[in-house]
C-alpha cells in the first residue's frame, strides 16, 4: 500500500483549509486507517512506518493514507494538519 506525498497546490491548500483540523505532540503510536484519509500538514514533522516501508512528511506536504494501512507514527515536530476521510 503507498502512502502519497507531494506539496500542496494552492487550490489543495485553498479546499483543504475548510477541513477539520487534527493536532498531536511529539509522540509515536500505532494507527489504522479504514477509511482512505487525506490530509495537508500545517505543522509539524511525521515518519510513517509501514509494512513497505516508510515515508516522511512535514508542513506544506499533502498526504494520501490509502485505506487498510496499519503503521506506526512517529511524530518528531508537534503535528498539525487539515484532514478529511473518504
Amino acid at each position: 500500500m503507498d502512502i502519497k506525498v507531494k506539496k500542496a497546490t494552492e487550490a489543495e491548500k485553498a479546499e483543504m483549509s475548510t477541513k477539520p483540523v487534527w493536532g498531536c505532540d511529539v509522540s509515536e503510536f500505532d494507527w489504522y486507517y479504514d477509511s482512505e484519509e487525506t490530509c495537508l500538514l500545517v505543522e509539524g514533522e511525521v515518519v510513517v512506518s509501514h509494512k513497505g516501508g516508510s515515508v516522511s512528511f512535514g508542513a506544506g506536504d499533502y498526504v494520501v493514507f490509502p485505506k487498510g494501512l496499519s503503521c506506526v507514527w512517529k511524530v518528531s515536530k508537534p503535528v498539525k494538519k487539515h484532514y478529511i476521510f473518504k
